[in-house]
């Protein structure tokens, strides 16, 4: 059944792009549950269907996928008109400095080490790029985001 919500807001939407499902199913039921909607696409073909298809405000980009690297769907959004200003997060097992050569030439808006990074941290990073249309403040799963550490 569909979210009353639905009707009244519209959800920014986000490609998830991560052939590792449970971490996928993750991040999508974390961020789907403070605000936005999300697919999901497992390998390097599927994510370009999906982000073409779907023209998304975000993709959360895994470097490392069968079929096409996170590098080379990068290039081809960039060189199109449906992917050109998409903002994209690269989440990935490698450091940064161990990623492709000329990354960031390829305008990521973010670059997150998979270990490194708590799920929480990733709703809030996500929020500060994107927040869901309609939205006015901030949403944690944490608790109150007044707090000061």
């Amino acid at each position: 059944m569909q979210d009353m919500q639905d009707e009244n807001i519209t959800k920014a939407q986000i490609v998830i792009v991560e052939d590792q499902t449970s971490l996928a199913e993750i991040y999508k039921t974390r961020l789907e549950i403070v605000g936005y909607k999300c697919v999901v696409a497992a390998d390097g073909i599927q994510a370009l269907v999906e982000i073409e298809k779907n023209r998304p405000q975000l993709v959360l980009l895994d470097l490392m996928l069968p079929k096409l690297s996170g590098e080379q769907i990068l290039k081809v959004m960039r060189s199109s008109d449906w992917g050109e200003d998409i903002k994209v997060i690269v989440i990935s097992n490698l450091n940064e400095a161990d990623a492709p050569a000329g990354l960031r030439d390829l305008r990521i808006d973010n670059y997150l080490v998979k270990a490194n990074l708590t799920d929480d941290q990733l709703d809030q990073i996500v929020s500060t790029l994107l927040k869901p249309i309609g939205q006015s403040e901030d949403v944690s799963l944490e608790g109150s985001s007044t707090q000061v550490l």
